[in-house]
């Protein structure tokens, strides 16, 4: 052993004294070298030693003599000990965090209310929306909470004295153990300063501007009244979805995915599809009626599976678009409307549908959803199936390789020209949708027909929803 006779202090505390029974105590570590002698305790090494140093010296002593196995259980118990304080540490940090909600209504001088506001799929609830919620989302990302902030999202604009005031939801994941009000409080506090530091365009009356608690049971409601929205979904991979196909076999979706989509049932067997547009109307493709346009023979399911559904709803009117023709596949849309109204939940809600003027740039990406068959005239799946597929310009989709000119102006296409993705047999009457910057879902699309499926030059041809646009108002007051 090495002799630990080097002090840690200053030599003015080592003065030598012949007769100090304690001498160096409190300087240096005494010498154990001596103190076994042919495996006996040499009591002569320590006896002088002051009696706090003994206790120390014997109790090294014991822990030299413990059996490997005792050693074995300290070095066991205390790993456990600590792995169960990491454990509940993680616990509290991590599992024991709930959603909290906030009401913020803001106060902007400079925008008078008008109609357009009254509808969130509009172009000027839109703009304001995006404005709004990246002022909240600046101000919170960039505060002691941003770990904290989830997200925005604005859900109402009403009129108000000399202006509007927007109403956005407010999500943040705090302790449970919070207290409500100082958390209210805290973000309170953010979001006034950041009202106060904004110099963008909008003027904002930071005195009228309020912040309030809002029930989980109230704002879940919000959230699913709120078209378009995928709850707890984030947007997929769209260079992954790309390999998917509902032609060839595919991804199959989860319950919630999609939650606009339909199954439009003829004596109980699927037909086609449909996208939900309200609590009672859905939109489809005139073209699954054909001959079989009594209300009572069909049904409505909700769901990603075909058996069991989610919900079933019997069918009262089926309008379809007074110039469509069959076989003629030009002005292929109908309305259905159900006998009884569809309460919204985070896996069924509606869909957006686009303002008549609304642009959707070609080459974006879009998904079609539906249990069609994976292959042609193959046999259909239980499970929802989605895939990724590309907007394809009228120009190119004309051309005599193509569809030699018969896309009208109230059709669109949609896939690869190379092929391998497609809608197919039964997923006629679906939604072909794509979400815009705050990840709102539009319906852009309707399934309509095609030159069998997923062949080359042979992309789908949908139903142009932006055309049909007042049809549809004028028809259901949607």
């Amino acid at each position: 052993m090495k002799d630990l006779h080097s002090t840690p202090f200053p030599s003015r505390h080592t003065s030598q004294c012949d007769s100090c029974v304690f001498q160096h105590h409190s300087l240096r570590s005494p010498d154990f070298s001596q103190a076994f002698v042919g495996g006996q305790k040499g009591y002569q090494a320590y006896r002088d030693l002051p009696w706090d140093l003994q206790k120390i010296h014997q109790s090294a002593i014991k822990i030299r003599h413990l059996e490997p196995w005792k050693i074995a259980v300290i070095v066991i118990g205390t790993a456990v000990a600590a792995a169960i304080t990491i454990g509940l540490l993680v616990y509290f940090l991590t599992y024991d965090q709930k959603l909290f909600y906030y009401s913020a209504n803001v106060k902007i001088t400079n925008i008078r209310y008008n109609n357009e506001f009254s509808r969130q799929s509009t172009g000027r609830f839109r703009d304001l929306s995006e404005r709004v919620e990246r002022l909240i989302d600046k101000t919170f990302y960039n505060s002691i909470l941003r770990k904290k902030y989830i997200r925005s999202r604005l859900i109402r604009v009403s009129p108000d004295t000399d202006g509007v005031m927007a109403e956005a939801l407010l999500t943040f994941w705090f302790s449970s153990t919070d207290s409500i009000e100082a958390l209210r409080e805290r973000v309170g506090r953010i979001l006034r300063r950041g009202l106060k530091k904004y110099t963008g365009p909008l003027r904002i009356n930071v005195r009228s501007s309020t912040i309030s608690n809002v029930e989980p049971t109230r704002a879940e409601a919000i959230f699913n009244d709120i078209c378009g929205l995928r709850q707890n979904r984030s947007v997929k991979s769209m260079a992954k979805s790309t390999s998917l196909r509902i032609v060839g076999g595919l991804s199959s979706a989860e319950t919630g995915d999609w939650p606009w989509q339909a199954s439009l049932q003829y004596n109980n067997i699927h037909r086609c599809g449909a996208t939900l547009i309200s609590n009672t109307w859905l939109v489809s493709a005139a073209h699954c009626f054909r001959d079989m346009t009594h209300p009572q023979k069909w049904t409505a399911t909700f769901g990603a599976l075909l058996k069991p559904p989610s919900l079933k709803r019997s069918v009262k009117t089926i309008i379809i678009h007074e110039k469509y023709l069959y076989p003629e596949h030009d002005y292929d849309i109908a309305l259905v409307q159900l006998s009884k109204r569809v309460e919204f939940t985070s896996s069924i809600h509606r869909v957006c549908l686009p303002e008549p003027s609304q642009t959707f740039p070609y080459n974006i990406y879009a998904v079609i959803t539906g249990w069609g068959a994976l292959t042609n005239d193959g046999p259909a799946p239980n499970a929802l199936q989605e895939a990724t597929v590309k907007l394809i310009d009228s120009d190119t989709c004309n051309r005599e390789e193509v569809y030699d000119g018969d896309i009208t102006p109230r059709m669109l296409c949609a896939g690869y020209l190379e092929g391998g993705v497609d809608a197919c047999q039964g997923d006629s009457g679906g939604p072909l949708v794509t979400p815009d910057s705050r990840l709102m879902w539009y319906l852009v699309g309707i399934v309509s027909w095609g030159d069998e499926c997923a062949k080359p030059n042979k992309p789908g041809v949908y139903t142009r929803v932006t055309y049909f646009r007042d049809w549809i108002t004028t028809k259901t007051g949607i």
